[in-house]
């Protein structure tokens, strides 16, 4: 994708289902992105503080609520959509096990005849790879993980690259190459072996062991199954050296059937709140349900503690790209 000119973007990941209605046929027809809460008018008034411009969310969808952290959560998402995202930036747009991805044409706009379908704020775009989609398989698994965010728009510039490099392999998938295949094939059979393999409950937990230490883990430890409050390990990470996040794991050695539920992100919160962690984490060889996907929503929009669901294929794909460190 030489064309496009890399320097100073922005990238963002906007899921485009307003009021839970998937917009995305509608956005690629009309070269538009597109974002809810349309009864909040006047957020494309340049002159609102960004306490004016909570309190407008607030006041119309939010009013009963006791504390601020849902209008909080809903008003971010809006400033990311009109005021942060600029010209030129990137926005990926996920859509079922696919996604797509535009380039920003213009400022945001409120289109008053689409307030009753909860879709009057828009932007105008120009959809990359020809306005076909991508599997997610191509994706690095960070951008992966991206995708699978709670939040309707959310920042992704740390990870530009890997936006660019799914789109470098797009074109490349036209006319696949030996590093193409050989990485799906590793995927693949990674995660067959992890499916099929020597591996039962406790080999899992000592493979999730060894994955987070590779990828930068201060400490990783196994819950003894007798101190188990919900959480399988405890993940800590050091950030800038000093700051530590723990993150509270619920590991599930599962086959694809039947997908990992809401009970088990309802054991995972317990673990989290038992043991004061920062994040969430569950990681499956098996599926996700959506289930799941909107208990760690309605968890994330309760008590702003995130959640992040891995499935089979994408533990796969961190285990290809980074490697499992020798503990």
């Amino acid at each position: 994708m030489g064309t496009l000119d890399k320097a100073k973007k922005q990238a963002f990941v906007l899921r485009i289902a307003p009021s839970g209605i998937d917009k995305v046929p509608e956005a690629l027809s009309r070269n538009q992105i597109i974002i809810g809460w349309a009864e909040a008018k006047n957020l494309l008034d340049e002159s609102l503080s960004w306490e004016e411009f909570r309190e407008i969310i607030r006041s119309v969808y939010y009013i009963s609520e006791t504390n601020m952290r849902r209008a909080g959560s809903a008003s971010g998402n809006m400033w990311r959509f009109i005021r942060d995202m600029k010209e030129n930036d990137l926005v990926v747009v996920p859509h079922e096990s696919e996604f797509y991805v535009a380039q920003v044409n213009g400022p945001a706009i409120y289109d008053s005849s689409k307030v009753s379908e909860d879709s009057a704020y828009r932007r105008e775009v120009s959809w990359l790879n020809d306005k076909k989609p991508m599997p997610r398989m191509i994706a690095r698994s960070a951008l992966v993980s991206r995708m699978k965010t709670q939040s309707t728009c959310v920042y992704a510039t740390d990870i530009i690259k890997d936006i660019y490099d799914s789109l470098d392999k797009a074109q490349l998938d036209k006319t696949p190459t030996f590093h193409s295949d050989l990485q799906a094939r590793l995927i693949l059979e990674t995660l067959n072996e992890i499916r099929s393999g020597r591996l039962d409950s406790y080999s899992f937990e000592k493979l999730i062991e060894a994955v987070m230490s590779g990828l930068g883990a201060s400490d990783v430890r196994i819950v003894p199954r007798s101190q188990d409050k919900g959480a399988d390990l405890l993940a800590t990470f050091l950030l800038a050296g000093a700051l530590e996040q723990v993150i509270a794991i619920q590991a599930k050695h599962w086959q694809p059937k039947p997908p990992v539920s809401r009970d088990v992100v309802s054991q995972l919160i317990r673990g989290i709140e038992a043991e004061s962690a920062d994040l969430g984490m569950v990681i499956t060889s098996g599926t996700i349900s959506d289930d799941a996907y909107d208990a760690a929503k309605d968890y994330y929009e309760e008590k702003g503690i995130k959640i992040q669901l891995i499935d089979g294929e994408q533990f796969s794909k961190l285990i290809v790209e980074n490697g499992i460190k020798v503990l």
